[in-house]
């Protein structure tokens, strides 16, 4: 008896009629489809898009080069070189981060003591070749300096929750 029914089911095509039953039941209802450039989606406060080097008020870089966000790296994708400077104070001359092998843990921005590098809000960027997506020091003060007031808004809004 079980095998009639299964060949009966599979000569009346039942799979392909249950199929379509579940198409028409939602081929009149509200669609949810979000337009995207058009349309934004609501974004999650926790959200880490693009990276940033952060700058003081008065213009120099907060990097100390005390190399944490190097060493915490699970992805090994932040490479970091630095050196002393006259007065005494160490800084970065070269800070870079592989965007390819990042994987926005954020561990970076929890281990930096002066909340010098960011993860931003920014999703809307692409790299047509690897080398676009290798982010140097340059590039990175470039995208703390256009969205710094960006950056102090969510700073202060995770402050109130802290």
């Amino acid at each position: 008896m079980n095998g009639f029914r299964h060949f009966f089911k599979s000569f009346m095509l039942w799979e392909l009629l249950v199929g379509m039953r579940l198409t028409g039941r939602y081929l009149f209802k509200r669609k949810v489809t979000v337009q995207y450039p058009e349309e934004k989606t609501p974004m999650s406060p926790r959200f880490r898009g693009l990276h940033a080097l952060r700058r003081y008020p008065n213009g120099e870089e907060r990097c100390i080069a005390c190399k944490l966000c190097e060493a915490v790296c699970p992805a090994l994708a932040i490479t970091i070189d630095s050196e002393v400077r006259e007065d005494g104070s160490r800084r970065t001359t070269r800070y870079d981060i592989d965007l390819v092998k990042c994987i926005f843990c954020g561990f970076c921005e929890e281990s930096c003591p002066v909340d010098s590098i960011v993860e931003t809000r920014i999703h809307e960027y692409h790299g047509e070749k690897r080398g676009d997506l290798y982010m140097t020091k340059e590039k990175l003060l470039a995208v703390g300096d256009k969205w710094e007031a960006q950056i102090a808004a969510d700073r202060a809004e995770d402050a109130r929750y802290r």
